[in-house]
Parts: C-alpha cells; sequence; structure tokens
C-alpha cells in the first residue's frame, strides 16, 4: 500500500510541477530561483499529507492553495526584500510572445503588494473563483472582492499609459 501512495504521489508531483512552477513564477514576478524553491517547498508538504489525499478531495487545489500560502509566508520575511540583481534574467521568448509586454506586466506585478499580488494571479491567472481564492488566503469572499478592485486599480495604476502603447504596437 506504501509503495502505491508513493507512486501516486510522484506522478501527482511529475503533473502538477509545471502549472505550480508558472503560479510561483507569476506570484514571485519572475523571480524564477523564487518560484523553484516555493514549488520544491509545496511539494514537501504535499508529500507529507499525501496519505490523507483522501480527505483533500482535490489534490491539485489543494497544492495550489499551499503555495499561495508559501509564498505570503515567506513575503512577511524580513530576508524576503533582498534582491540579488536588479533586473529580471534574460528568458527565451516562446513562438508569438511579446517579451516587452510580460516584462512590463511583470514589473507592474513586482510593485503590488504580496497580497494584491496573490489575489490577481489565483482570480485572473488561475481563473480561480471569488469562493475558491479566499479558501487559499484564508479571508471572506467579501475581502477578496474589495482586494481584486483595489489591486486591479493598483496594477492600472502602475502601469499607467505603458499598457496601451505596448499593445498597440
Amino acid at each position: 500500500m506504501r509503495k502505491a501512495q508513493t507512486q501516486a504521489y510522484l506522478e501527482f508531483a511529475r503533473i502538477r510541477t509545471g502549472p505550480l512552477y508558472r503560479s510561483a513564477c507569476l506570484l514571485t514576478s519572475g523571480d524564477t530561483h523564487l518560484a523553484e524553491d516555493l514549488v520544491q517547498e509545496t511539494l514537501g508538504r504535499m508529500y507529507l499529507v499525501w496519505n490523507r489525499t483522501s480527505k483533500l478531495g482535490n489534490p491539485a487545489a489543494y497544492a495550489q492553495t499551499v503555495l499561495v500560502r508559501a509564498f505570503l509566508t515567506h513575503q512577511r520575511r524580513r530576508s524576503s526584500t533582498e534582491r540579488p540583481i536588479a533586473e529580471p534574467p534574460d528568458l527565451p521568448a516562446g513562438a508569438g510572445s511579446d517579451t516587452t509586454l510580460r516584462v512590463t506586466l511583470l514589473e507592474a506585478l513586482a510593485r503590488l503588494a504580496p497580497k494584491d499580488r496573490a489575489v490577481l494571479v489565483l482570480r485572473y491567472w488561475e481563473d480561480r473563483s471569488i469562493e475558491e481564492t479566499a479558501a487559499a488566503m484564508d479571508a471572506t469572499p467579501g475581502a477578496i472582492r474589495t482586494r481584486c478592485v483595489r489591486a486591479l486599480g493598483r496594477l492600472r495604476d502602475e502601469l499607467g499609459g505603458e499598457l496601451a502603447d505596448l499593445i498597440a504596437h
């Protein structure tokens, strides 16, 4: 039985590592090293509770919740504001991607508060409902609605006229 659970966990980790990493990259505003650390921490915590997955219901959603909470915990630490480099590393552009727009959005997300960033990633990148976002962030649905509106306003303020210029070109 233990071997079957281990195999099931390894399969889960193999399938969910990519989506968790993408979410972590958005949460960390492109800090790929921190994103890798958060995914590793998430998968480690998932391994510890894997034998209780029948009680979890949806392990993928639970893993996403663990990731967001690990990110928010990291942001509360004093050392979380240390940045070894000023600019994100050059990443290869995928086919049809607009790197200038991507970098501009990542930089604008980086200037937002961690909880604002988390709510935007969960609601608009992960396409989660308000209730799912509230559960992941341990908040009420009303607080999530308010934070979404305010975070979008702050993101628009951060972008100013930059976004319209980037999309038009």
